[in-house]
């Protein structure tokens, strides 16, 4: 059933707008700015352990042992999102969207308290011990900011109020860049505070979020909890007649009925949720494969080979973090009005083409002056176009697969799935870019960028406008070949 006519009257009211903000700040926020922040205080933090030890032992470390622990301080921020996507389905369950993201913050404020006490407790283990609760802290905002406000926004603002997520991880990147300026907190005296300023969106999700509701659907789904449901929905939406949203849920809850929350093993093995878990993997949980990290890396060398000052690159940087910024906008605008499909299709193509661009300018760029300026206009396309495809629609896909039951478990196995992709490119990128290929170290990304542009143009059904029980349906035509599919309710409620 169509609930077009209630969602006309769900709008995007004051109190979603500030919810968004909220989570926002707290949540998919610090993620992006501990992928760029920690790029400003390297070679601080490196003389630091050098100091200490120097300080405590009575001699200097080798090089390689302060890279070698430098190394871990980065790395261990992916161990931590790994812990935190593994344990993010169970604790959204157990205490619900909103608990779960206050408590979040906790992990947040103690890796402040530790980066800032680090220099004058005369600690580098503190850094480490700081990152990995940064880490963890990302691992579960990463997921449940994308559950959580996925599942208060109304049918007809699905996308675009979920796609902030996407903006607020850009623009956390982009605030990590600009505070480790040296102009601002990118100094010798000042790196201890700039690697503790986590604790200032922290802070205000604590003191903000719990004048909001839990979200609707754990609500009524979950806990069974009509009445607080519908004051979720007027809280959110505003006053007005919900009742067709909350029937839709109803319906949902139905399919549900007699079976448990489902963990991650039940999701891999599941028949009847084959092709949605397929799908959500190659869309959502392969994000890593596109390279848009990659091409990250190779910025410096390709802004450096265009002519562009070593001092100015941090600068020139800036531009594709906003870059990043305005396509998330722009997806947020036009995501329910064209559909998630065809802006992944299309983007999924220009990305492709811009990788074979690329490829092909990197590689001559020895010969023909002008090619290095040719690379640089190259990422900024790039950019543009992972903004305006698979990173936005990325953060909506998830919540609109599944129903209830499932949703948990996919939100960790594809937080999973991204924290081991990132730490294994950042591992491995630079090998296959300094050893092994060179400027065509982007083929793989390539391929697999190729592989989605046909892949969500033939199989992906589109689904936007639709409810979680429209969309079930349209998959029935791949999943109703397995057994126990998933049944579709038409009860008059």
């Amino acid at each position: 059933m169509n609930s077009k006519a209630d969602s006309d009257t769900a709008g995007l009211t004051l109190n979603l707008a500030l919810l968004t903000l909220i989570l926002g700040t707290g949540g998919t926020f610090q993620y992006g700015l501990h992928i760029s922040l920690i790029n400003a205080p390297a070679k601080y933090i490196q003389t630091f352990i050098n100091g200490t030890w120097q300080h405590r032992y009575g001699s200097s470390l080798q090089p390689d042992t302060v890279l070698l622990l430098w190394s871990f301080i980065v790395s261990v921020y992916s161990i931590g999102g790994l812990l935190g996507a593994l344990a993010v389905g169970h604790l959204s369950v157990t205490f619900g969207r909103k608990k779960t993201q206050l408590y979040n913050n906790l992990a947040a404020l103690l890796g402040a308290l530790l980066m800032g006490m680090s220099q004058t407790a005369h600690s580098f283990e503190m850094i480490i011990l700081g990152r990995l609760c940064y880490g963890i802290n990302a691992g579960v905002s990463l997921n449940l900011h994308t559950m959580y406000i996925g599942e208060c926004a109304p049918q007809r603002l699905r996308g675009m109020i979920t796609v902030t997520v996407s903006f607020f991880i850009a623009l956390g990147k982009l605030m990590g860049f600009v505070i480790g300026l040296r102009e601002f907190m990118g100094s010798e005296e000042l790196w201890p505070y700039l690697m503790a300023v986590s604790a200032i969106p922290a802070l205000i999700q604590l003191a903000t979020l719990p004048f909001f509701p839990e979200s609707p659907r754990y609500l009524l789904i979950d806990k069974g909890d009509t009445d607080g449901c519908l004051k979720a929905m007027q809280q959110l939406w505003g006053p007005g007649d919900h009742s067709l949203e909350v029937k839709e849920m109803l319906k949902e809850k139905m399919a549900m009925e007699g079976n448990q929350i489902k963990g991650m093993k039940d999701l891999l093995s599941d028949r009847s949720v084959r092709w949605q878990m397929i799908m959500m993997v190659l869309t959502c949980g392969g994000i890593q494969l596109i390279g848009i990290n990659a091409v990250y890396f190779y910025a410096y060398d390709v802004f450096q080979n265009a002519g562009i000052r070593e001092s100015q690159i941090p600068y020139v940087s800036l531009g594709i973090g906003l870059t990043e910024i305005l396509t998330t906008i722009l997806c947020g605008s036009v995501i329910d009005c064209l559909g998630r499909k065809v802006l992944l299709w299309m983007n999924y193509g220009v990305l492709t083409l811009t990788l074979a661009l690329l490829t092909t300018t990197l590689s001559l760029q020895e010969n023909y002056s002008w090619l290095p300026y040719g690379s640089s206009m190259l990422i900024f396309i790039f950019t543009f176009s992972f903004g305006l495809g698979p990173g936005g629609v990325s953060c909506v896909l998830p919540t609109e697969l599944f129903i209830q039951s499932y949703r948990p478990a996919a939100y960790s196995l594809i937080g999973i799935m991204n924290w081991i992709g990132l730490f294994v490119l950042a591992l491995v990128f630079p090998f296959i870019e300094v050893e092994a290929l060179g400027p065509f170290c982007f083929i793989f990304f390539l391929l697999y960028c190729f592989f989605m542009t046909v892949f969500t143009l033939l199989m992906l059904p589109e689904t936007k406008d639709k409810s979680i029980i429209e969309i079930l349906e349209s998959f029935n035509h791949l999943n109703t070949r397995e057994k126990n599919h998933i049944p579709i309710y038409d009860t008059q409620l």
